[in-house]
């Protein structure tokens, strides 16, 4: 199945040119429309960080919200802003980031717009790994379940980011054929992911009720109650797999000129393609086990900022801006806008999944043309 490939590049499209940026030994080439386009996303993002901190039971004003957190205003304010508000909308922000650029990365590993996360199974493999324990583990405190101590108190984020690790390496040996095929890889992982789908229906079907309540909590994706253990590990991944990425543009952008392209320009394609997969997968599994799956803002974003900036691949830097201002408007929406208080992944479901059908709509007319 093939549902299109990623945009070639124009470079008669106004602000194509890049300019350099240098950092030591090392430089990149930035077109300036996608370090626009990147900071229109960081600014949209940082417009809705302050209004997600400002709003809720006690709402308190923007310009109070900058002043209190560059030290100032009230005890109450700061307690509120601080303390309650601050470590669930930086979860937001990191979780959101990590998977703008994990999906950037997996559509430019795959040349295919599906390619996310979530298509290509890593998500259901990581819902999987933490429902089990859920379930094993009682942690509702209804089951009693044969996990307990320090593994029932960590055992779910540390199952889903196994769960999301081993379905990514099922997935590269099973779509491996001498090197691995876009096309190849999205029906693979659409199968895969339909297999952790069936085993998470089973586990929720032979639980306990309160354990599979519990367990479907964690399944809608909430940023509810997050704090900064949870923020402190995806903040790490960044760190980590952010650089790893920067380094591999190059390699990326002769990539999109086809394999025997690159090879012939001295690209390493298999290794250049593990490494990508790594630091894809990586940031996905860390980002689910902090709160659960959030669906779409992987495929979504991406795609979003590459028709944004007219570029050959999608952009990483204004994916990663787009989908912490998208996980941020969701946590907004069901805290503030919705009075029923729906999962941050239910709101980002319902505006992805439109996206979905239109994309495919839109490829079988182009094909039927």
């Amino acid at each position: 199945m093939s549902t299109g490939t990623l945009a070639r590049p124009d470079a008669r499209r106004p602000g194509s040119q890049p300019v350099s940026l240098r950092l030591g030994p090392m430089s990149w080439q930035v077109p300036i429309r996608a370090g626009m386009v990147a900071l229109g996303g960081l600014i949209v993002a940082a417009i809705l960080f302050v209004l997600d901190l400002g709003l809720g039971d006690y709402p308190i004003a923007p310009t109070d919200v900058v002043i209190t957190l560059l030290g100032g205003g009230t005890p109450a304010q700061s307690f509120i802003i601080n303390g309650l508000r601050l470590p669930q909308a930086s979860v937001a922000v990191l979780v959101g980031a990590a998977l703008g650029l994990s999906g950037a990365l997996t559509q430019t590993f795959a040349r295919n717009p599906l390619a996310s996360p979530d298509i290509l199974g890593i998500t259901n493999g990581a819902s999987a790994g933490a429902v089990s324990v859920i379930i094993l583990a009682g942690t509702a405190g209804y089951g009693g379940g044969i996990v307990s101590g320090l593994l029932q108190t960590v055992g779910v984020p540390v199952a889903a980011f196994v769960g999301g690790i081993g379905t990514a390496a099922l997935l590269y040996v099973l779509a491996w054929r001498g090197g691995v095929d876009g096309g190849r890889l999205v029906l693979i992982g659409i199968g895969i992911g339909a297999f952790m789908t069936a085993i998470v229906s089973w586990l929720l079907a032979t639980a306990q009720i309160e354990d599979a309540a519990s367990a479907a909590i964690w399944l809608n994706g909430s940023l509810n109650g997050r704090g900064w253990e949870q923020a402190l590990p995806v903040a790490a991944s960044l760190l980590v797999f952010v650089p790893a990425s920067l380094i591999l543009i190059r390699s990326l952008n002769a990539m999109q000129l086809g394999d025997d392209s690159a090879r012939g320009l001295g690209v390493r394609l298999q290794t250049t393609q593990l490494l990508m997969l790594v630091c894809a997968v990586g940031l996905a599994a860390v980002a689910v086990s902090a709160v659960g799956p959030l669906n779409f803002v992987a495929f979504v974003v991406p795609q979003i900022a590459l028709r944004l900036t007219g570029g050959s691949r999608p952009p990483m830097l204004a994916a990663m801006t787009f989908g912490a201002a998208l996980v941020l408007g969701a946590d907004l929406i069901s805290r503030v806008v919705i009075p029923l208080g729906l999962p941050a992944g239910m709101i980002t479901a319902v505006l992805g999944a439109p996206y979905l059908l239109w994309l495919l709509l839109r490829s079988n007319r182009r094909i039927s043309a």
